[in-house]
This record gives structure tokens, sequence and C-alpha cells, in this order.
């Protein structure tokens, strides 16, 4: 069997490298000056949030005035540029402060050896799970944190979460006993805790897949004795084919393919189309090119993203399944910041 051309490091898929390659580079010495240019406009930046973060007022505030003021930088100078400019935010004294906060320090350590692990989305969660960690911060830091966890992308986190749990009920009322769910990088599957068709027996199995051995520990802790099956199984695995898992009513990865290359995106829908029941929906998320806290995340909580607009959605999409066999859409959470693509099998 033909091997993929291309090659997927393990845990996490994408780096800082890999997302400034994305991008063609300006002329060096254009670039040279945008660099300097933005290294001026942010000193002026966090000049001015460094003298609110010392006046010790209203500290939410400032950190939202700071997010805000990283995306414009972003935007305005472009990724190669602001994707050199990254270094320099992280090496200022203000890191220190802003890594007080128990979920910008997470992100930025990765104690998992990876970004965006179940862990740190547990912070966004509210999760007793992350408790301790969270009584360990300082003032300051629960300060910053009651922004950072409130900002637009961990609120778009929270609803994604809670429209997963929706789609598996959903899909549980239309298909019966026999519904069989996968949620590839599964995380831990915390979308399972507030499905009455899981808590009601209403699902044959619901497959939870996932790489990291610590968040198939907590799966199979949490939901023993229910139909939940925790599989120890990478997106390698399933681009090589080398996990037999039957076929599915849902398919979803909510978290996953923001740190997939438009190729690997397209060839893991397509599998995923393969394994799915007729009349079987598969569902994919994104972290959308609208959203406000790019900046603030790719920077001090060193959490690297590729995000995507509508248009993006739509070619993965359309690559991935011929359109006489398919209904597709692609819609936005409430507040733009993640973007979702749905692709259902026609019977």
């Amino acid at each position: 069997m033909a091997q993929p051309l291309f090659s997927l490091d393990g845990q996490s898929l994408i780096t800082p490298q890999s997302v400034s390659n994305q991008f063609p580079s300006p002329h060096h010495d254009n670039q040279t000056d945008l660099l300097r240019t933005a290294e001026a406009e942010f000193a002026i930046i966090i000049n001015i949030a460094m003298q609110r973060f010392g006046a010790g007022k209203d500290l939410p505030g400032a950190v939202r005035w700071l997010i805000g003021q990283l995306h414009d930088i972003r935007q305005k100078f472009g990724a190669v540029v602001w994707q050199k400019l990254i270094p320099f935010i992280q090496a200022h004294s203000s890191s220190k402060i802003l890594q007080q906060c128990p979920f910008t320090r997470w992100s930025f350590e990765k104690p998992r050896g990876y970004s965006g692990d179940a862990s740190l989305i547990d912070f966004i969660y509210g999760h007793p799970a992350v408790a301790e960690e969270v009584a360990r911060s300082t003032l300051l830091g629960l300060d910053i944190f009651e922004y950072t966890i409130n900002a637009p992308g961990p609120i778009a986190v929270r609803e994604r979460r809670d429209i997963l749990t929706r789609y598996v009920d959903d899909t549980a009322a239309q298909t019966g006993s026999d519904t069989e769910v996968l949620a590839i990088a599964a995380g831990h599957l915390r979308e399972a805790e507030a499905s009455k068709a899981l808590a009601e027996g209403r699902l044959k199995r619901w497959v939870a897949l996932d790489q990291d051995p610590q968040s198939i520990g907590s799966i199979a802790s949490q939901f023993h004795g229910t139909s939940v099956e925790p599989i120890d199984g990478s997106v390698r695995g399933l681009l090589a084919r080398k996990h037999q898992l039957g076929t599915f009513d849902l398919i979803y990865a909510a978290g996953l393919y923001d740190y997939l290359a438009d190729k690997v995106a397209i060839r893991l829908t397509q599998i995923c189309m393969e394994m799915l029941k007729p009349g079987g929906v598969f569902l994919f998320a994104n972290f959308s090119d609208e959203m406000a806290d790019d900046g603030y995340m790719e920077s001090y909580m060193n959490w690297e993203l590729l995000q995507r607009s509508e248009a993006d959605m739509w070619r993965i999409a359309d690559a991935s399944a011929a359109e006489n066999t398919v209904e597709k859409t692609v819609w936005f959470g409430a507040n733009r910041n993640i973007i979702y693509a749905t692709i259902r099998k026609l019977p």
C-alpha cells in the first residue's frame, strides 16, 4: 500500500515554522523594516499594558485591551513578520506577568508536550480536573484568568462542546439504540458528560480515539461501564488505515483540524466519509480567521493554530466527496470564532 506523501510528528501537527511556510516571504529588506516597525509598535502597546497592570485596577480589562492590540498587530503586519515577532514578545518581561494565569502558563509550558492538550481545554470548561492547578495561582494570575477564559475563543470552545453533545443526542434520537459515534482526537470527551443519550443507554457505542495515553486513561476511568470505547490511536493510523473501527452514524473531529494542513485535512475527511453509514454525518470544526484571540494565543500562550475561512472549509469539504453523494454545509458558531462543516452521506 502506498504511504502518505506527508509526515506527521505525532502529537502537535503544526509548528511555528510550518505555519509561516504557508505564506510567501516578502523581500528580505522589506521584511526587516516591517519587523522593526512591528517591534516598535509592540513596545508602545506593552508599555501601556504594563502601566495598567502596575496600577492594579481592572486587570481583566487591561488583558482584554492587550489581546485586541495583539490581534491588530498580527493582522497589520502579516503572517511572516508576525512569526518573527513572536519570540520578541515571548522574551518580554510581561510574559512573567501573564503566565501567572494558569491557562496561559499551561499552554506555554505544554506539560503533555504539545499544544491544545485536553487539560488545557479543561481550563476553558472550568472543569474540576484542573481545579488544583487553578488554586495554586497567584491573585494576579487569577485576575488575568478571569478574562482569558472568557475571551471570544474560549467562549466559542464551550459552545463547541455543547454543539457536539447536541449532535450526538440528536443522532441517537433519529437512529435509535444502534447509534454508533466516533470522536477523533477525543481529548477527555467532556461533551459526553452532558449527553442524555449516553446517560440513558441509547448508544450502541461511542468510540473515542486519541493518541495521548493520559486522555485515553481519563476516558476509560470516567466512562467505565458505559458504551464509550476509548481507543489509543492517531491521525497517522487513520491515514494509514491501521485502525479497523467499523462504520458510524456520526463522526466528528472538533479540535483537530486546527493543526492539519489542507492536504492532510482533505485525506482525513475522505477516510472519514468512507467510515460513515448511509445517512451518516461527518462534522469537523476549525478556529476561524475571524477569531479575536489569535495574537495572544500564538505569542504569550505559544499555541500555534491554522485558522480557516469559510472558503477554506468549503475547499476541504468539496475535495472530500463527490457532489452527488453528499449534502454539505458550512456555518459559524455564535461569535464566529469557530467555523463548522458538516457532510452528510446520502442514503
